[in-house]
Formats: C-alpha cells, sequence, structure tokens
C-alpha cells in the first residue's frame, strides 16, 4: 500500500505585515513568542516563521538582539525549523530587513518575490479597538503604500545570505511574482528544491477564489516542474478553505495568527497552535501525513538544526 503523502505545516506566529496587535492572543513579547512557537510545534507544524515586535511599542522590528531573546530559547525547547522574515515591515529599508536572516543563519528564511501595493486600510472599517496607538494610522497610510522589493533588492538578500546555506520560503503574492522567481532560478542564483509559498487574499495580490489557488498552480508547474515545494497562505478568513483546497491538491500549508487572527466566525483563534491543531485535523480528515520537522527538513533540503547561528 502506498503511503500517505507528507505535508508540511507552517505556522507565522507573529507577523509585523499582515497583522496588527487586535487579537490579545497575538504574542508580541520574547517569551509569548518563545511559548507561541514552541506550542505551534508540539500541536504539529514543522516550521516557524518568525517575525519580532518591539516589547514596549509593539512596532514590527528587525532588531538582531529582539530575534536573538527568543530564537535560541525556542531551538533549545524543541527541533522545528526557524524560519526567519526578511519582510519586516514595507516601512523598512532593505538592508534593515535583511540583518536578522543575515547575522543569524537559520535554516529557513522567507523571501518576498516583488513590489506590490499591500492594501491593510479595509481593516479600519472592520476593527475599532486597537492595542496601539500606531496602528490606525499606519494601515490608513497603506492605501498610498508599495512594498517594495526590487529585483534588486531581492538579489541584494541572496547574495548577502549566499554564504549562509539558509534556504528561501519564496512569497509569491502573484503570479508575476512566480515569473520573477523563474528569472532568479534561470540565473543561478536560487536552487531546487523551491520552497514557494503562494499568497491569496492581500489586497494589491492575488484573490482567494479556488480558480485563483488553481492557476497559481498551474503557473508554477509550468514555471518549476518537480524542482518545486508547493505551499498556500490564506489571510483572513480564507485561512483554512485555501489550506484544505490546496491540500487536496498536493500543498503543503501554513497557518498562524500572523495570517488570521480567526478559528471559526467570529472567533478569534486562542493560540497559534489551535489553528495548527485545526488544520492538521483537515488534513488528517484527507488521508495525509503531516511531516515531522526532520522530514520537512529532507523534502526542502535544509542545512540542518545544528547549522545555524544561534
Amino acid at each position: 500500500m502506498a503511503q500517505p503523502r507528507k505535508v508540511i505545516i507552517t505556522c507565522a506566529v507573529t507577523g509585523a505585515i499582515h497583522t496588527p496587535t487586535m487579537s490579545p492572543q497575538l504574542p508580541v513579547t520574547a517569551q509569548e513568542i518563545e511559548d507561541a512557537a514552541v506550542g505551534a510545534i508540539e500541536a504539529g507544524c514543522a516550521i516557524v516563521h518568525l517575525h519580532a515586535r518591539d516589547p514596549i511599542t509593539g512596532r514590527p522590528s528587525q532588531s538582531v538582539n529582539l530575534f536573538r531573546d527568543f530564537v535560541g530559547k525556542i531551538k533549545g525547547r524543541c527541533n522545528g525549523v526557524i524560519n526567519l522574515t526578511t519582510g519586516g515591515s514595507p516601512a523598512m529599508t532593505v538592508e534593515e530587513r535583511l540583518q536578522p536572516a543575515l547575522q543569524l543563519r537559520p535554516e529557513v528564511a522567507s523571501l518576498n518575490m516583488g513590489s506590490m501595493n499591500f492594501g491593510l486600510f479595509p481593516m479600519l472599517g472592520k476593527y475599532k479597538d486597537f492595542r496601539h496607538d500606531w496602528e490606525p494610522a499606519y494601515l490608513e497610510a497603506t492605501r498610498d503604500m508599495v512594498f517594495r522589493n526590487t529585483f534588486r533588492d531581492i538579489e541584494y538578500i541572496l547574495s548577502s545570505c549566499a554564504d549562509n546555506g539558509t534556504r528561501f520560503e519564496f512569497e509569491c503574492y502573484d503570479t508575476a511574482h512566480l515569473y520573477n522567481l523563474a528569472h532568479f532560478l534561470d540565473r543561478g542564483l536560487v536552487r531546487a528544491p523551491l520552497f514557494v509559498q503562494t499568497v491569496f487574499g492581500i489586497l494589491g495580490g492575488i484573490g482567494t477564489h479556488p480558480d485563483d489557488v488553481a492557476h497559481m498552480k498551474r503557473t508554477a508547474d509550468r514555471l518549476f516542474g518537480d524542482n518545486y515545494v508547493w505551499s498556500v497562505l490564506g489571510a483572513g478568513r480564507f485561512q483554512m478553505p485555501i489550506a484544505a483546497n490546496a491540500a487536496a491538491a498536493g500543498g503543503n500549508v501554513r497557518v498562524g495568527l500572523e495570517d488570521s487572527l480567526w478559528d471559526g466566525p467570529g472567533r478569534l483563534a486562542e493560540s497559534n497552535a489551535a489553528q495548527v491543531r485545526r488544520v492538521r485535523s483537515i488534513l488528517e480528515d484527507l488521508s495525509l501525513s503531516i511531516a515531522t520537522p526532520d522530514e520537512a527538513r529532507r523534502i526542502l533540503s535544509l542545512k540542518g538544526y545544528d547549522n545555524v547561528g544561534f
């Protein structure tokens, strides 16, 4: 009998781009991020995707010292794959965004594959209470915000981390981003297996219709063939439907409070671990098997737990 396919679950623990701190469950301090990451691994995810925030103001931060406050402790408590952001915040320079991945040399780092409008301002019509005073102005500013990820920016991050052995989670918010990735593959600046995270539901990127998911998959298949590992991220209330849709079509999944605060209609998720447990139950109902961290390492050809800088 054929063995069930192994599905990699990524958990994005605390957002700096997608999600202001509108839920009391969203981790902000180093201890909160550490506990949330370990809890998500214990619940069944293989990879935790991590941002940092200033513990006083809650603002996104790419301070390497803030990352140091939790990455080593997470590593000491579990064997999950740690994935550090190079996205940070659209308000940061690419040099600032790069530093945690450059200095800490994680097994995986995220990399956005193109510039885009990044509209979060519709949240202003849905939420009235914010934990921090800066958040409404931040959301309003996204009416006139371009999240810059030029070819030069992408090449700068790739070349800066070339000697680290860090592999990338390539975040593709629209079809053009897949073509951008193909450009870097053709130039030999990235290598297979590509870990392609297709993102659905951010205003300015591709939508959330099942046809959108299928279109991104078809395009990636045509561009990369057998040289990539496909994963999906659905924003907001589309998190679980898109995960189920893509998993049934051969994909891996990403959940977490960075991408959605919810665990059902009108119900805030209790934790990142709760979202991992929910998507795990969906996958298991589809007769799919959940990849362990070490299985994810083999699937993605990662350098290993002991070869990071923390």
